[in-house]
């Protein structure tokens, strides 16, 4: 015997579907659309795509031309229509419904049971939302979004209407519970990528703010080391704190990339060399030129780099043009694995007996081939002709440099 129009339980099962559906291929098509729309879900992070997606293939599965998914809104304790398919225009986004539990969709957000009413005009457990009445509606599902964690709010609630007579079953149902169950999944991966996207964003400020003081920092001391190097007395002691003032001036630069930089850790070879070459032709009497290829590379190997090609240049001003001025070309680029990076000048070269590996080189080239070490690099001094100097390195590079 079936049950009185208006009186089915929420969860009992209801009157069988119209004879006129054929039920093996309606069910086939249901599962068949469920696949789809996991994969489809899969596929984007726009959880607005994902949640207009679902109600245009539930009106599908179910054969009605009516579908929504209503988000709890917390502050207004009312369900927002958000997305949905047959709707008046200006209803999307603008509608909400109360969540009291003499609602089909707020008893089904609040007790998380599947609510099917196949008689709304006759119904007496549920009042009919006014949405549903101006839209003729006759019958509805409603099922719970639910969201992942302990103590998490519902998401809100999935329903699909329909204003023509006929019976949604306990089998409609499901299938309306399984898109709910993979709008859950959806929604909870959104918001744990947005937790992580904003906790990535607050590591990158931290890491950005404390470049920029550690440059500050460097920077006091590059002006005490410069005031010293004005007051001391021996020409020695000047040209030491310069030197000095010179690499920290170096590291600094650094930070200061680090902080602006796009990426956390890296900075841009090319436009880091260039500004260490433009601060460098400040601090000597001759040009410096220079030309690099964009590349990222992290701080570990800038720094240490960076102060390679300082020691180099300052070396270069100081003994290749001992009788004037002229020009120290510095250049960089990828080579396979390896940045490729040359500084050669036009000047006097080096003595014939030099041997950069014999103790008694020079204290700016036993600093770098300490450097050197510090990047596992290889390095190669050659005397041009006519004249002048190049020096070559080779540095490995990051898998992750680009």
């Amino acid at each position: 015997m079936a049950t009185p129009p208006g009186q089915e339980s929420v969860l009992a099962p209801v009157a069988a579907t119209a004879v006129t559906r054929q039920e093996l291929p309606y069910r086939l098509r249901q599962q068949s659309l469920l696949g789809e729309f996991g994969r489809s879900a899969l596929q984007t992070r726009d959880i607005g795509q994902i949640l207009q997606r679902a109600t245009e293939l539930c009106t599908q599965g179910l054969e009605t031309p009516f579908a929504k998914v209503l988000e709890y809104m917390p502050d207004e304790k009312r369900l927002l229509l958000r997305a949905g398919v047959g709707w008046a225009p200006g209803t999307i986004g603008q509608v909400s419904l109360g969540i009291d539990m003499e609602s089909p969709a707020g008893y089904a957000f609040h007790t998380g049971q599947i609510v099917i009413s196949n008689h709304l005009q006759e119904e007496t457990r549920f009042r009919t939302p006014k949405l549903l009445s101006d839209h003729g509606i006759k019958r509805a599902i409603n099922v719970l979004i639910a969201r992942g964690g302990e103590g998490n709010l519902p998401f809100g609630v999935l329903e699909v209407d329909s204003p023509d007579s006929g019976q949604f079953d306990l089998a409609d149902a499901d299938f309306l519970a399984g898109f709910a169950g993979l709008l859950g999944i959806a929604i909870e991966r959104q918001r744990a990528d947005a937790d992580l996207e904003q906790a990535l964003e607050h590591q990158a400020m931290l890491t950005r703010e404390m470049s920029h003081r550690v440059k500050n920092s460097l920077a006091s001391v590059v002006g005490l080391l410069r005031l010293q190097g004005r007051n001391a007395q021996s020409e020695e002691v000047q040209n030491a704190l310069k030197d000095a003032a010179s690499r920290i001036t170096t590291i600094a630069q650094v930070h200061d990339h680090l902080w602006r930089s796009t990426r956390i850790g890296f900075v841009d070879i090319a436009d880091f060399a260039g500004e260490l070459c433009r601060k460098l032709q400040e601090t000597v009497a001759h040009k410096v030129s220079c030309t690099f290829g964009h590349l990222m590379i992290s701080a570990d190997k800038a720094i240490p780099l960076g102060l390679l090609v300082n020691e180099i240049v300052t070396n270069s001003a100081k003994h290749a043009y001992p009788d004037g001025s002229g020009e120290i070309q510095v250049s960089g680029e990828r080579r396979g694995a390896d940045l490729h990076v040359e500084v050669s000048d036009q000047g006097i070269g080096l003595p014939n007996d030099f041997d950069i590996d014999q103790p008694r080189a020079s204290l700016g080239f036993k600093v770098i081939k300490s450097l050197l070490a510090q990047l596992d690099g290889r390095i190669a001094v050659a005397s041009n002709t006519p004249k002048g100097v190049t020096i070559q390195l080779d540095v490995p590079l990051e898998a992750s440099a680009d």
